[in-house]
């Protein structure tokens, strides 16, 4: 047993497993549905104090005040969205970033800081972080500068969108570094993993006064203030009469990594009314094939798509999942984890593989779909999708389509549509005078298509000079590290 801020502070167990929590507190819907009624800031802080309860209530209040002003959100940092009769869209990306990764990642360095006090530590934390897109420059801004850190980002060079690029690049801050890797995002989270369980490297920062946390979903604090905002988006559907109070609904996500979702799923068990839980997916289908067939096979090819951030064969999140479905079963899931590292795959058999398909409904997306589902929308309804988005509406369709499950559903969406300028002009036929050599072009293109309002951090890339601009192996992580720290 560990106490939640030694979990923060750490970021991966000693074991190189996942910490969960001991206990899930069930709220009354009474409790669910006053969170519609109270400041984000409020409603997150009141999620929190479940689980983190080494932070006192005032404390984890000065935290998400801190991380949900009106500066860095504008007004509902989670405004829900009503699409059509039984759809609305949950628009997660109204942080400085403009992705979803801002609700947490926001929060984690103020939940840190106090963590380090709380354990008494008196080193420098080194973050770590693997990005597919969105989390790295949402963790260089949110730690960028903060006291007593140092960041360290790897994303794959080919992998990301150009805005994504140009938004870590060009990230100010003395304690931050960027690296672009030879490889995909898979390579590059499991070079983090690596350097976690490397006990030399370990033993030669602790002698330096340094010691390694993550950013990464696979950090509980990275993880929990998600579970914050499922609960307010009920609230919310209640509030605006979408449901009746009690009423069940399905959930529809994008997800690569299987946090985003899983939050929903801690959600659900604590008390929140869901249906279904649509688990969207692109041409990297590893966790629709797993869902449908209970066998989790990593050995396919890896597609680069126009939803970059999905763009992901190895899903950390779900050993979690895996956990509290065998009843906490350690030494099982461990044994699976040790299958897929080597042999690339692993079976979790019938009866779980049931479980898993009574929850979850997996279904996944190609790129002509996607596009395809942008320019329907928008001409639909005048409203815009980015492609992460779009899958996860799409995925809703062939849900409803195949099961006949009219239920109310919220889509989550988890990038502005700028952060892919080309790719949206481009599937609402738009597109043929841009190119991805130049956002910004695009990115104005966009505007006078959609009257979207541009989010003033991302115009404001095409002035900024580049900072990051290296380049390297994943094998080198290690000795980046060194480097950056100079040890």
């Amino acid at each position: 047993m560990a106490s939640s801020a030694h979990v923060i502070k750490e970021g991966l167990a000693a074991d190189g497993g996942l910490f969960v929590p001991q206990r899930f507190p069930a709220l009354r819907l009474d409790d669910i549905l006053a969170l519609a009624n109270v400041p984000y800031a409020q409603c997150a802080a009141r999620i929190l104090e479940y689980f983190l309860t080494d932070y006192r209530p005032e404390e984890l209040e000065e935290c998400t005040a801190q991380a949900y002003t009106g500066t860095r959100f504008g007004g509902d940092p989670v405004p829900l969205v009503k699409i059509n009769n039984d759809t609305d869209v949950l628009e997660l990306w109204h942080g400085p970033t403009s992705a979803f990764k801002d609700m947490a990642l926001q929060l984690l360095p103020l939940l840190l800081t106090k963590a380090m006090d709380k354990t008494g530590e008196n080193t420098r934390a080194v973050i770590l972080v693997a990005t597919s897109g969105d989390t790295g420059k949402a963790a260089l801004e949110g730690f960028a500068d903060v006291p007593n850190t140092d960041i360290l980002v790897f994303y794959p060079e080919d992998g990301v969108s150009p805005m994504q690029k140009l938004q870590m690049m060009t990230q100010a801050g003395d304690n931050v570094h960027v690296y672009g890797i030879e490889g995909n995002f898979d390579d590059a989270q499991t070079g983090v993993k690596k350097i976690f369980g490397d006990i030399a490297l370990l033993q030669k920062l602790k002698e330096n006064g340094y010691a390694f946390s993550s950013a990464n979903s696979i950090n509980w604090g990275r993880l929990v203030p998600q579970i914050a905002y499922y609960f307010r988006a009920y609230a919310k559907a209640v509030a605006s009469n979408r449901i009746v109070p009690g009423e069940p609904i399905n959930f529809s996500v994008p997800t690569g990594n299987f946090g985003d979702i899983l939050a929903g799923y801690y959600a659900m068990k604590m008390g929140l009314p869901v249906r279904r839980f649509i688990c969207a997916s692109n041409s990297n289908n590893v966790l629709t094939d797993f869902i449908s067939t209970g066998v989790y096979d990593k050995r396919r090819e890896f597609h680069k798509t126009v939803s970059p951030s999905m763009d992901i064969l190895v899903s950390s999140n779900l050993e979690r999942l895996l956990f509290d479905l065998t009843g906490n079963d350690a030494v099982k899931v461990a044994g699976w984890m040790k299958q897929l590292a080597e042999a690339g795959s692993y079976n979790v058999g019938e009866e779980l593989g049931t479980k898993v398909r009574e929850l979850f409904f997996g279904a996944w997306v190609d790129e002509v779909e996607t596009r395809e589902t942008i320019g329907r929308v928008f001409n639909d309804y005048k409203y815009l999708l980015d492609p992460h988005t779009s899958v996860a509406w799409r995925a809703a369709e062939k849900y409803r389509l195949l099961t006949s499950d009219e239920t109310y559903t919220i889509v989550l969406s988890t990038a502005s549509p700028y952060k892919f300028n080309k790719v949206v002009l481009d599937s609402l036929g738009q597109g043929e005078e841009c190119d991805d050599q130049h956002p910004f072009e695009a990115m104005r293109k966009l505007h006078q298509v959609s009257g979207l309002p541009i989010p003033e951090k991302l115009s404001a890339l095409e002035n900024k000079k580049l900072l990051h601009d290296e380049r390297i192996n994943p094998e080198a992580m290690p000795e980046a590290v060194l480097q950056a720290l100079n040890i």
